[in-house]
């Protein structure tokens, strides 16, 4: 990559969706500036990124030409074909390009959407008082939808196969959040051995490490 290429901007955070988006634009050797803030957590952070996405969530790149794009999954399918030669998605006319799209989607509506319940269980009409409650049974519902996700796959080395997708990137990012990675492994053994080599690939593993503080 030349070193006056395009930069792109990504607000995100720590242990948040937004380091799959890392993830990729490291593989793809593709510049970027971070702008860091949980935007779950602090009032700066969602001020931060209030000018380029009035839902003051993360992730959201700025691509180089100014444009905003949200929404993880479609972040990471932009990029992937934005950049075929790399692999990181099947081609359109590749028969695993319809199972793809369909996990991608299912990642981060079935799985990553009930995230967004945990910090205020009011969203959804349930008192404070019954936080845990209704964490808990996200987290019951989650361990369901990776299980599902599990009985529907037959992973290769990756997930799709011997070739590593963004797919890969996206569960070994969802996967760390509620209920961990250890009720992960259990309800979805098979996708839990495609997520050991994305977590040792070479050139993920210092990003793992600082994103998730893992030892």
């Amino acid at each position: 990559m030349a070193l006056d290429a395009p930069t792109f901007t990504l607000y995100g955070a720590k242990a948040s969706g937004a380091v799959a988006v890392e993830a990729a634009l490291t593989l793809l050797t593709l510049p970027y500036q971070l702008i860091e803030g949980a935007t779950w957590a602090e009032p700066e952070a969602r001020e931060r990124v209030a000018p380029v996405n009035a839902m003051r969530q993360i992730p959201t790149l700025v691509l180089p030409g100014g444009q905003v794009m949200t929404e993880s999954a479609a972040i990471l399918i932009y990029l992937a074909d934005l950049h075929p030669a790399a692999g990181l998605a099947p081609a359109p006319e590749d028969p695993l390009r319809a199972q793809f799209l369909r996990w991608m989607l299912y990642v981060s509506s079935a799985i990553y959407a009930l995230h967004w319940i945990k910090p205020d269980v009011q969203r959804i009409g349930a008192p404070t008082t019954a936080r845990e409650q209704v964490v808990n049974a996200v987290h019951e519902r989650i361990a369901f939808c990776w299980q599902h996700m599990d009985s529907q796959l037959a992973p290769g080395q990756y997930l799709l196969g011997d070739t590593l997708t963004v797919l890969d990137l996206y569960v070994a990012v969802v996967s760390r959040f509620g209920p961990w990675r250890e009720r992960f492994c259990e309800a979805a053994p098979r996708m839990a051995q495609a997520m050991a080599r994305v977590d040792a690939h070479p050139r993920l593993q210092a990003l793992w490490r600082e994103r998730f503080d893992e030892a």
